[in-house]
């Protein structure tokens, strides 16, 4: 049966000047599942990364893992949703990036607060109230990771087994399409995806089916490992 299998990629910079860059311990996570990917004996034919620098990044960290060559290609379809506009919109103050550095650095937990803003900044842009607000819709969003996933499955016709690094919000999506469609599970999905979590998709006669939702034994180890953001 043939296999998808689609990687969030590791932690990128939350806060520094390059959010896309990933962060010493991203590049860790990315190695670490690429050696467990190979102790279990996972050998991709082929590997699908969005067109973000974390997600490059995260592809070579998982290749050097798993100490193999393989083919690489590049679909923008599985880049992340623009979350900064997503928020700005709903924050317009927030278009400064000190004004955001600023009202969480008063907060007792920073990484909690801004996860609170970017909940309430994507239910007002998944409502369907809003879509010409926004560079991106959520429906445009939602048909954008429709293609990929259709594309995806066109490949796995010939190379069997797939590895997909994209973003939780793309991954996420993925999942919803292929169980409820519903934006409240898009939300669900997206809210508890780890950095280098891994999602597998299997191939059937009935077309593509979710098996497992972002597995993470790789980083349980080692606690240090598992982040969210």
């Amino acid at each position: 049966m043939a296999r998808l299998l689609l990687v969030r990629h590791g932690q990128a910079s939350f806060g520094a000047d390059d959010y896309d860059a990933l962060s010493p311990l991203g590049h860790e996570q990315a190695r670490t599942l690429g050696k467990s990917l190979s102790d279990r004996g996972v050998r991709p034919a082929l590997l699908v990364r969005g067109a973000l620098r974390r997600h490059a990044e995260t592809a070579a960290g998982i290749l050097d893992g798993l100490a193999m060559s393989v083919d690489v290609a590049i679909d923008p379809g599985w880049d992340e949703f623009d979350f900064q506009h997503v928020v700005e919109i709903h924050r317009p103050l927030f278009r400064d990036r000190a004004a955001l550095a600023a009202e969480l650095a008063r907060e007792a937990r920073p990484d909690r607060a801004f996860q609170e803003i970017f909940e309430a900044a994507t239910t007002r842009w998944a409502s369907g109230d809003h879509d010409l607000e926004y560079g991106e819709s959520f429906p445009a969003f939602r048909n954008r990771v429709a293609a990929a996933l259709a594309s995806a499955e066109t490949l796995l016709r010939a190379h069997r087994e797939v590895l997909v690094v994209s973003s939780g919000g793309p991954i996420a999506m993925a999942a919803t399409l292929l169980t409820t469609g519903s934006v409240a599970g898009w939300a669900a999905f997206n809210r508890v995806s780890v950095n280098t979590g891994v999602t597998k998709v299997i191939a059937g006669s009935r077309g593509l089916s979710l098996s497992t939702f972002n597995e993470h034994p790789h980083l349980e180890a080692d606690r240090r490992l598992l982040t969210y953001r």
